[in-house]
């Protein structure tokens, strides 16, 4: 991804050169705040994207967006790679350069398109990454930690974690339910030293709260 900017904190644990961005939650917890966010400063920097595998109907996207540009595809799993292709083709005519961003909303749909072969899902994911480097795209996942935390799924989780760039982590309280704070967010930045050539990542923590045109980020004992 871009640089963010937005001043909070979750801009700020974010940063710039992420290429691979995984976005877990679990049912406690939703993280659909955080592709809502991404979705909107994706397209705010001029660039485009591409929704597959949609959660949500795309009425839903077109309201978060608010008249943004951008694109849905929801075409059978075996014709998507080349859907994505054309779509990030067409997003590169005339003056719009901007980085493309494809979006998955979320991963188990596409096991439930693949007829539930695993091996199918991971494979489809390793092609959309090739796009980061051969046509300059961003990729953003979202995964379900519960579904995928068994012995049986857990692989597609622990894949999608070894390729991320950045992994945002919304899961509930430790503490409990609680009036003003919806959650915890973990952001793991693998891209903070790379300048360095280090081999390093830096993690922040810090709580959530969803409001109905975004969302509030602060410390534990910060908000008031």
């Amino acid at each position: 991804m871009e640089e963010y900017g937005g001043g909070d904190l979750l801009s700020e644990a974010m940063g710039s050169g992420a290429r691979v961005v995984v976005v877990e939650d679990r049912v406690e917890a939703r993280g659909a705040f955080a592709l809502h966010l991404l979705l909107k400063r994706a397209l705010a920097g001029g660039g485009a994207a591409a929704l597959l595998a949609l959660a949500q109907p795309f009425s839903h996207y077109d309201r978060v967006l608010r008249g943004a540009k951008g694109g849905a595809i929801s075409d059978s799993f075996v014709r998507l790679y080349g859907d994505i292709q054309r779509a990030i083709d067409a997003s590169r005519t005339g003056d719009n350069t901007g980085r493309f961003t494809l979006m998955i909303d979320d991963v188990s749909l596409l096991e439930v398109a693949a007829g539930g072969s695993v091996d199918d899902v991971l494979d489809f994911l390793h092609y959309c990454v090739t796009l980061t480097s051969e046509m300059n795209c961003s990729l953003v996942f979202l995964i379900h930690e519960d579904i995928y935390s068994s012995e049986e799924g857990v692989g597609v989780l622990l894949h999608l974690r070894y390729i991320a760039d950045l992994v945002i982590r919304a899961a509930p309280l430790s503490t409990g339910l609680a009036a003003d704070v919806h959650g915890q967010l973990s952001v793991v930045n693998k891209c903070t030293f790379r300048e360095q050539r280090l081999k390093a990542q830096r993690i922040w923590n810090f709580h959530f709260r969803v409001k109905e045109n975004g969302a509030d980020f602060f410390y534990p004992g910060s908000r008031y």
